[in-house]
């Protein structure tokens, strides 16, 4: 997975637009080798954003599941953590 793309699944609060937003950019910057397409491209681009945006936006809406909601300080807290141990501290 993209160290950049984030889950966004079962977190209280609810991940926001911008979040979603972010994420469906991370993806099609990725999957198209691209972090600023040309200007040829750049409606295609903005084009795929927008509509994985929006398809994200319904999959995280149906998702359900039994586990309590993550906490998002928490889980970053967790994380960093993990990169301490992995990249040594600072």
């Amino acid at each position: 997975m993209c160290r950049n793309i984030r889950t966004l699944h079962n977190f209280e609060p609810h991940a926001t637009s911008e979040e979603v937003h972010a994420a469906a950019l991370q993806y099609v910057r990725k999957i198209s080798g691209s972090t600023k397409p040309s200007k040829a491209n750049q409606d295609a681009f903005d084009d795929a954003v927008h509509e994985i945006a929006h398809i994200t936006q319904h999959l995280l809406d149906a998702l359900v599941t039994q586990a309590p909601p993550k906490d998002r300080d928490e889980e970053a807290a967790k994380a960093r953590a993990r990169a301490a141990v992995r990249y040594g501290a600072a």
